[in-house]
């Protein structure tokens, strides 16, 4: 990975963990010494013509944070994350529906990578099942993305029988 995809994906989690940030904080924290602030200003400056960050200057201060894609590329670096493991199952099944119309193409096959990087199966049309633990995660890109009724979340204990076989048949090929 070069240094500005590195710079990038530190802003962008630094940002993900905050509603804003100083822009004095983000480089203080990330290019504290003078041959890294170039590379670090230009992937700031990257981030923003990417539309994933916007900067807005508050009397003295300038504050930068997310936009919406933002947030849905700072969720996707986390599942992307190759140390990343997909958090052991506690018995219970995340049923994931997801219902983008085709207008919202790219954003349906956004959320659908991210599914399936979180160990989520199609199991038909628009319905995902997985038995990780992700749910709040997806609930965030929910909250983020503004998708109401586009997906739906439900967390059950059970599932029949034929559902969890589907489910080991796919996970197995």
């Amino acid at each position: 990975m070069n240094g500005k995809q590195s710079y990038s994906k530190k802003i962008l989690a630094l940002l993900a963990a905050k509603p804003a940030i100083s822009v004095t904080e983000l480089t203080e924290t990330i290019a504290g010494m003078a041959p890294e602030k170039y590379a670090f200003t230009r992937s700031l400056k990257g981030l923003q013509e990417a539309g994933l960050i916007e900067t807005h200057h508050s009397g003295q201060q300038q504050y930068s944070r997310l936009t919406r894609e933002g947030k849905r590329k700072a969720h996707s670096i986390t599942l992307e994350n190759d140390t990343a493991v997909l958090p052991a199952w506690d018995g219970k099944w995340r049923v994931i529906l997801l219902d983008l119309p085709e207008d919202r193409k790219a954003q349906r096959d956004g959320l659908r990578y991210l599914l399936k990087k979180g160990g989520f199966i199609l199991l038909k049309n628009s319905v995902w099942i997985s038995p990780y633990p992700l749910e709040h995660l997806f609930m965030n890109i929910k909250k983020d993305l503004g998708l109401t009724t586009e997906l739906m979340i439900f967390v059950t204990d059970t599932i029949d029988d034929a559902t969890a076989k589907a489910f080991f048949d796919v996970v197995k090929k």
